[in-house]
This record gives structure tokens, sequence and C-alpha cells, in this order.
């Protein structure tokens, strides 16, 4: 194990005692804790509901298919991502069209949005990603998706508490979706969320996620087709208590970013920047640079932990050779591939180790 991991999960003792207290009583499934976790999400994202499920898969999922996505329906999202992104719109029977990023984000770059609207008719949505903790330019994106009689979801895993203009991430679009796997600002060990404004789409999704009964029925009533996605108890419960903590994780991330913008070399790497009315989460503090590569095996030797999200696009991966709708050029993207690198931006990072990653990442460069 690295001295300085990329990751380190905090859940922290009140989760420890909420959980036991649950499970002396034998509350494991979805219950009452659950819909608490929902009503409290919803209420930190600043909308009317908050859905729980299995993870931030199944959350994309379900939403996708609440907003009545099938197939021959194309659905706008980002190459730069986690390949569940364009997963989900797959699974729910629709097809993923790639519009390129904007470099210094990485997140959607409108204008490449706005060309995939323009040249197809089979358009039905956005799925903007807030890579990184970054939110993405929801003004322009949902500009874009009135003009065109679209829907947004927001892929949000990366970025619960980040927030544009003042608005939280979560309430931007028609509906967003969350991950709580275990390297995320907060955790269930597992677990998703969908936020939602619209009565409609939460029943839908909540339907879904519950083998197809109808909300509020306590019988076997199904009145549609639908999956086991629900989040159990014990993980809304530790949610409950991370979601308490999340303010404060956030900031000491947000306080590590500065460090770092502060003290990092200032040639050799580029930073991550924060977009005029953004509030940045830094899921990952994430820099570039052309020697990327033997940046890495320099920190690995110094015993500091690196990711790189994501070398391989998603219109690049295997299980996308058949995706022929899907092919074009993503010059920003496949650049972006070659040269980002995330460092160390956890909470529970001291000043030694911020230190540590400085002094490395500088010494890598003086010897080159």
């Amino acid at each position: 194990m690295a001295d300085i991991p990329l990751a380190d999960p905090d859940i922290g003792p009140a989760a420890f005692d909420r959980v036991e207290t649950l499970l002396s009583r034998g509350e494991l499934a979805d219950g009452p804790e659950v819909r608490q976790f929902e009503d409290e999400f919803a209420d930190f994202c600043d909308v009317s509901h908050g859905v729980a499920t299995s993870n931030g898969t199944t959350a994309l999922c379900a939403t996708l298919r609440a907003f009545g996505v099938e197939r021959g329906d194309a659905v706008v999202t980002s190459p730069f991502s986690f390949v569940a992104s364009a997963n989900a719109v797959r699974l729910a029977g629709g097809q993923p069209v790639f519009a390129d990023i904007d470099p210094e984000t990485y997140t959607l770059d409108p204008d490449a949005v706005r060309r995939c609207c323009d040249e197809r008719d089979d358009v039905v949505g956005i799925l903007p990603v807030h890579l990184y903790g970054c939110p993405a330019p929801m003004d322009e994106l949902t500009t874009i998706a009135d003009e065109y009689d679209l829907f947004v979801v927001e892929d949000a895993c990366q970025a619960h508490g980040a927030s544009l203009n003042g608005e939280p991430v979560g309430s931007l679009g028609d509906a967003a979706c969350f991950s709580f796997y275990p390297t995320k600002n907060m955790t269930t060990g597992e677990g998703g969320m969908v936020t939602t404004d619209s009565t409609a789409v939460a029943d839908r999704i909540a339907r879904y996620c519950n083998h197809g009964r109808a909300t509020g029925d306590r019988a076997y009533g199904h009145v549609e087709l639908g999956h086991n996605f629900r989040m159990t108890s014990i993980a809304a419960a530790i949610g409950r208590r991370q979601l308490d903590r999340l303010p404060a994780l956030n900031d000491a991330r947000r306080s590590h970013a500065a460090y770092y913008d502060e003290h990092l070399p200032r040639g050799p790497i580029e930073r991550p920047i924060e977009p005029a009315g953004a509030r940045h989460v830094y899921h990952q503090y994430t820099i570039r640079t052309p020697d990327r590569d033997a940046l890495a095996e320099s920190l690995a030797a110094e015993g500091i932990d690196t990711g790189v999200y994501y070398d391989t696009p998603i219109h690049e991966q295997p299980a996308y050779d058949d995706v022929h709708t899907a092919a074009g050029t993503f010059p920003q993207t496949e650049l972006a591939a070659d040269e980002v690198l995330s460092i160390p931006v956890h909470p529970s990072l001291d000043d030694d180790a911020r230190r540590a990653v400085v002094s490395a990442i500088a010494t890598h460069f003086e010897e080159r």
C-alpha cells in the first residue's frame, strides 16, 4: 500500500453506531432509513425528490428509462468519463452519441453538443458529466436542450456538493444521478441517488427500482417490468451520517486543492481550473503533462499513489467497437487521456503528505 494513498474512505464513528443499531433491530433491507436518506439528500440538493438506488450505474439506468429512452433514441454524452455514463444509455435501450470535451474542465463542450444536435434528428437527451467534481456548463447545455426539446440528466457521480452560480449540482437539470462508491466525496459503500423536482419522474424511477411495483403499494401490485435496484437500510444509515459530514469533507478537499494550486511547479504541469461561478469539490485533483507516465512512476517510487481517469476513452473501449453511430473524432478527449494524472486530495491528507506530493513532483521535473 502506498504511504500516501489516492483515496482513504473515512466512515466515522456516528455511522458505525447507527449501523449497529439497525443490525440489532434487524432493519437491513429497504425501509424507513432509506426514506429519510432520500429526503435529506433531496433537501441538500434543493430539489423535491430523492430516490435511492443500489449504485450510481443503476441510478443512471433507471433515470434514463424514466425519461422514456428506447431503441433508436440517441443521448449525447462525454467519451471522457467512467464507462457507466455511456453504458447506462445502452442498457436503457438507447444509443450514446459522444461530443468532445473542453480541455480545461474535461466536461462537455457545448459547441460540440450543439453540432451533434444539428447533425442528428434522433437525439432525445443530454447526459453531461460533472467530471472530477467540476460542474459542467449547465447554462449553455440546458439552453441547447430547450431549443431542441431534450431532457438533461446530470451525471453527478463525482460531484456531491458542487454548485454553479450558487445552485447545487443535482438541481441543474431535469434529474441528476449520484454514486456513493467508497472513493467518492461521500460513500455508503455502494449506493446511488437520483434527485429531481418532477414527481412523475421520481415515481417512475422508484417503481423501476422496485420490480415495477406501484409507489406506496405494500402488496404485490406490479404495474410494469422493473429491477431490484433498491438501497439497503445499512447503506442509507452510512449515507445519512456521511451527508452530515459532506460540507466539511469537501472543505478539506478544497483546502488541499488550494495548497496544490499555490505550491505545485508552474511550468511543466497544468492545474485544474475552477470555472467562473462554479464550486469545484475535487473528487480528483487532476493535473496534466505530456510526461504523465514517467511522473506517475516517480511518485510511485516515493510511495505516492496516483490514478489515471481515464486512459482509454469510452469510444476506444473494446465494448464499443460495434457502436458505429458513436464514431467520430474527439481530439481533446484523446489528448487528455494521454496526459491526465490525479494526485491525492482526499480529506485525510495532512500537511506532511501535501508537502511530500509537491516535493516529489518538483523533484521529478528538476531531474529531467
